[in-house]
Order: C-alpha cells, then sequence, then structure tokens
C-alpha cells in the first residue's frame, strides 16, 4: 500500500495513452500482439511501484518480482514478462514518459486506476481474471475496482492505519495511555517536548503519501474528500478547521519540522530512530521500526477530535491490465498464477501489506502483529477510488495540500476542490 509521488498521473497522461501506439519495449518496434499472431514468444511489460527500500536493499521491488516472474516463466515458457520497478514517488511521472513515448505497458500496477477508464484503455477484470481467481478476491476490495458495476482495477494489496506511539518516550514523558482526542494529542506532544523529544508528532505532508496522512485528519473531524451525497468537499468547514488544527501544532513545534515537505518513510525512518513519540503509520511500518532498532511501540485506534475513529483509512493498492497490446490470455495466465502461487503471500511477509484475497487473509489471522490492522480493515474508510476525477485529485493533494501548513488552508484546499470540480 501503499504509499506513495512526484509527478502526474493526469488527464494529459490518459491523452497519451489513447494517441500512441502501441508496442512491447521488445524488438526493433514490432508489438507483441503481432508476436503472439505469428506464433512466437510474448513479452509482456510490466510496470510496478517499489514497496521496497529501494533498488539495493533486500526487500526490493526488483528482488520481489524477479521471483515472480522466474516461477511463472518457468511454468510457462512461452510468455517472457519484462518488469521495470519504480519508486513511489517518481512512478506517476515516468508511466506518463512511458506513455508519451508510445511504451504501453501490459500490466500496471501502482496507486490508482480510475483515471484511464473513462478512455476504454483497460481490460475488464472478468476478461483477464478466472472465476476462481475473481471468487478468492474480498468482495468488498473488488467492488471497489468498480466503475458503474464494472470491474477494471483489481486489487493488489491492501492496508490500515493506526497511531503508533513510543512507550519508552511516553514513559519518559509521563505519558500513560495513547491519546484519543486531538487536545490529548496535543496535549501529550506538548509533554514530550518538555521531556526533550524533537518530534513529539510525525506529520509527513510531502509527496509521497499527503493524500493518505490528510484524510486521517479529515476523518477525525468528520470531513473528507466527499460529503454524505457523493458531491467532492475538499474545501469544506470541516477540513479548513482540520488543518488549521495542524497549522497550530506545527506553529508551536510539536511536529516534524518542515511536515508539508516531510515524506512518510523519513518519518517512520526517524519513528524508528527515536525520535518521534507519535506517528499514523500501516502495517508495513512495523518491519522499518524494527529494522531501525525500536520494538518498544504501541498501536492505537486513530485519535480524532473528540475521540478514537470507529474507521480508519483503509489503503488499495491496484494491478491492472491495458488492452492496447492485446495480451488478453496472456496477461490472464500471469494473473492467475499471482494470486494462485505464493507470490501474494510473499508481499504479505515481505513488507506486511494486507492480502486482498479470503485465502490470504485466513492464513494471517493468527499473526499478532497484523491483528489490530486485519481487526481495522472490515470497517475502513477508502479513497473515492471509482471517481475518475480521483487520478486528477489524488496528484494534486500530493502536490499542492503541504502547503496548507505555511499558507492559507482555505485556499489551498479550495485550488483543489476547483480541480475536482471542473469540467
Amino acid at each position: 500500500m501503499n504509499k506513495r509521488l512526484v509527478g502526474a498521473l493526469t488527464l494529459g497522461l490518459s491523452a497519451a495513452l489513447v494517441m500512441t501506439g502501441c508496442g512491447s519495449t521488445e524488438s526493433n518496434g514490432t508489438g507483441g500482439g503481432d508476436k503472439a499472431a505469428a506464433g512466437g514468444d510474448v513479452t509482456l511489460k510490466l510496470v510496478a511501484a517499489d514497496y521496497g527500500d529501494g533498488p539495493t536493499a533486500d526487500n526490493s521491488g526488483e528482488k520481489f518480482w524477479k521471483g515472480v516472474v522466474d516461477e511463472f516463466q518457468q511454468a510457462n515458457p512461452g510468455i517472457k514478462v519484462d518488469v521495470q520497478v519504480i519508486n513511489w514517488n517518481d512512478i506517476d511521472k515516468q508511466v506518463a514518459t512511458m506513455m508519451q513515448n508510445g511504451q504501453v505497458p501490459d500490466i500496471l500496477q501502482t496507486g490508482d486506476y480510475s483515471g484511464f477508464v473513462k478512455d476504454g484503455l483497460l481490460y475488464k477484470t472478468d476478461e483477464v481474471l478466472s472465476s476462481n481467481t475473481s471468487s478468492d478476491l474480498l468482495q468488498k476490495f473488488a467492488d471497489f475496482g468498480k466503475v458503474d458495476g464494472v470491474g477494471y482495477g483489481i486489487p493488489f494489496v491492501s492496508s490500515a492505519r493506526a497511531l503508533f506511539y513510543n512507550k519508552d518516550l511516553f514513559t519518559k514523558a509521563g505519558i500513560t495511555e495513547a491519546p484519543k482526542t486531538w487536545d490529548e494529542v496535543k496535549a501529550a506532544a506538548e509533554k514530550l517536548k518538555k521531556a526533550g523529544v524533537s518530534q513529539p508528532f510525525g506529520l509527513p505532508l510531502g509527496n509521497e503519501e499527503a493524500q493518505g496522512e490528510s484524510f486521517l485528519w479529515f476523518m477525525g473531524n468528520g470531513g473528507g474528500y466527499k460529503d454524505s451525497s457523493g458531491a467532492w468537499a475538499i474545501d469544506s468547514a470541516a477540513n479548513v478547521e482540520t488543518f488549521q488544527y495542524l497549522k497550530g501544532l506545527v506553529d508551536a513545534g510539536l511536529t516534524s519540522p518542515n511536515p508539508g515537505t516531510k515524506n512518510r518513510k523519513d518519518v517512520w525512518a526517524d519513528f524508528a530512530a527515536g525520535k518521534v513519540g507519535m506517528v499514523n503509520g500501516g502495517p508495513m511500518s512495523i518491519p522499518i521500526f524494527e529494522k531501525g532498532g525500536l520494538t518498544n511501540f504501541g498501536v492505537a485506534p486513530i485519535a480524532g477530535k473528540s475521540g478514537a475513529l470507529d474507521t480508519t483509512l483503509g489503503v488499495e493498492d491496484w494491478i491492472m491490465a491495458f488492452n492496447k497490446n492485446g495480451h488478453q490470455e496472456q496477461i490472464k495466465k500471469f494473473f492467475d498464477f499471482f494470486y494462485a502461487s505464493t507470490a501474494a503471500q510473499k508481499i504479505s511477509d515481505t513488507y506486511k501489506l494486507l492480502p486482498v484475497t479470503k485465502s490470504g487473509i485466513e492464513k494471517l489471522s493468527s499473526d499478532e502483529k497484523l491483528k489490530p490492522f486485519l481487526d481495522a480493515l472490515p470497517n475502513a474508510t477508502f479513497y473515492p477510488f471509482q471517481d475518475p476525477k480521483w487520478s486528477e485529485v489524488n496528484t494534486q493533494v500530493k502536490q499542492t495540500i503541504g502547503g496548507a501548513i505555511s499558507g492559507d488552508p482555505k485556499a489551498v484546499l479550495g485550488a483543489i476542490q476547483k480541480v475536482a470540480t471542473a469540467n
């Protein structure tokens, strides 16, 4: 999950997809569809986000996908898979460039699918998934991959969010339990600061995942990206008040420095190093904390204005298939292999992300570290994935919402609202 982006999947990206020619990155300009027609091997181009710590890390996306592809190609010798793994901060921009250069992938794994639907660029899920694979997907998650009742986005991994706190720092500051309200968050942060903690609350509003951190705080005040009627409400009074509260924390020196440009992984690294007292995170945070030497942390529900939330942010990342290259059957074989093999399980084992299949959830039910997040998933609240505007709004939020900390929240949120409601 997640996670996650300099660059833009904007309307221009979709337009580039429509205008550019299809073709595999293999073979002197001969597209994979032509090779299939000629009876030769087919090469699928797969572009994926990196959930690890970079290309040289033990948990790198390159290493993960190499294992998956090697196993798949052994079982399917007529199908090759060319994988390109891109950092979450860069994937949107690099995918847009690929499209403009005519390098349309067969499979894309990233954080959003809806921007491609209206232009007819994706295979429907029932065209590239077997009935066995479809029936194993968690229904609530699969439903979020539908637009007007038709599936296009395939759930890849999921996650939920909770409040992590450093128990040792809490003890040092005389704090006996995790805060449940915003007043308690501020009071705990003040005690942590007085005890010498340089970053009482870790607040990442940089472009990696500003949309997620903002949504958690919006929900804490009864707000969100949309209102109960389904209309965009980014600059609602509740959301503006939320950022005014956050500005107060920042101005008092109770957060990460320069949170508007601070990315999630950096804040999590600081939490692991004992520099941060509290931070919002997910199960994928745990390996980062433990690798940094922090094991004495607690997990609690997200604090809200008047009480701990009875919901949380549920995050789904997606995998999707483009129809430009005509590799429907080969893509279907790859997807069915991926979900039926150990590949999906390896994602959870490697990155502590949550599976999106019934069989995967059952296998993890005894994992105590993941239990709080597995328990939170059924009542989770999700991004408005199904609205085609979400892709554009998501990009705008990542690029600009951090400015609401240093500038005027109403103006910044209002500018994002205009993007959401523009024709």
